[in-house]
């Protein structure tokens, strides 16, 4: 962790805090809701170990990244994320034309839309727990949750400006964050109105008391705002997608997800994963893994299992 460097870099009106460590080709690791770069210190120390240069930021909204208006959630839309990477891989690799690309949760969302917008710039990707979900031309992913879950699923609950944040403000940083990082359960979270933060479980072994300050630290200084404005913006992101209905990924990819995530659970998933509707959308899919015993935040709670997936598909490259 001491050899991690550690810099802001003007990014598309954004001064993004990046973490990097070792030489060689770039690796970029996208963090999800609510991670940080952190999120991705066992993976940077291995790939650096074997001749990689990991690359991870603060995404738009989160940690020492500054500069994205909290109060305008259009400004975290789908396009807006891709091209903050889009100039962070200006600024960190000018002179690598294709990177490795690794994302999680909402970072495996903004991954797949980099390969899908600009596959002139991945080598190839690894995507942890979020599958491509090719755009329904019907319906946005708030209106599809709300139909398939219920007003109290996260998704249209997060949808109220201020309602989730006092929900997360009266429960507290640490609670909030020991309980979503923790969570083990295979069905999604809901929030009922009037109810709070009704979740409480003991923390996880693979996240010491260290590992959940660091977090605490810089969610008590952002709030959650700038992640919870990602979700703000789906019904954008699916106006903005209308050109790519019908497109996939084309890149190389593997696929990893927790055997006990919720949300390899939900409708359909597991059918769309194996049978066929996956590998339709991404045709260089090469690989899908399915963590035996692991929940969603797997390169944390399975690190030597995802460093090992994630070198052993790179390096054929």
């Amino acid at each position: 962790m001491e050899k991690i460097e550690h810099r802001q870099i003007p990014v598309n009106g954004l001064q993004m805090h990046v973490a990097e460590l070792g030489e060689g080709p770039v690796v970029l690791f996208v963090h999800g809701f609510p991670e940080l770069w952190y999120t991705w210190r066992h993976q940077m120390a291995f790939v650096a170990g074997r001749g990689y240069r990991a690359v991870a930021p603060d995404m738009r909204g989160y940690g020492e990244t500054t500069g994205a208006p909290l109060d305008d959630p259009s400004k975290s839309s789908i396009m807006h994320l891709v091209g903050d990477l889009i100039a962070l891989l200006d600024a960190v690799a000018p002179n690598e034309e294709k990177v490795f690309v690794v994302g999680h949760d909402w970072g495996a969302i903004v991954t797949w839309h980099l390969a899908m917008y600009r596959p002139d710039r991945v080598k190839a990707l690894v995507n942890l727990s979020v599958p491509f979900s090719p755009r329904n031309p019907q319906m946005n992913a708030v209106e599809s949750a709300r139909q398939t879950y219920g007003d109290d699923h996260y998704i249209y609950r997060f949808q109220e400006p201020g309602y989730i944040e006092g929900v997360f403000e009266e429960a507290g940083t640490k609670e909030v964050l020991k309980n979503i990082l923790s969570y083990r359960d295979t069905i999604p979270f809901y929030f009922p109105k009037g109810q709070g933060f009704n979740y409480s479980v003991d923390r996880a072994p693979w996240l010491t008391e260290d590992d959940l300050d660091y977090y605490v630290t810089k969610f008590d200084k952002t709030g959650f705002t700038g992640g919870v404005n990602y979700y703000r913006a789906l019904a954008l992101d699916w106006e903005l997608n209308a050109p790519w209905s019908g497109g996939g990924v084309t890149v190389p990819t593997k696929f990893i997800v927790g055997e006990l995530d919720f949300l390899y659970h939900g409708p359909g998933v597991q059918d769309y994963i194996h049978g066929g509707g996956f590998k339709k959308f991404v045709p260089l899919l090469e690989d899908v893994v399915v963590l035996e015993g692991a929940a969603h935040f797997i390169g944390e709670e399975r690190p030597d299992e995802i460093n090992q997936h994630i070198c052993a598909f790179i390096t054929q490259f």
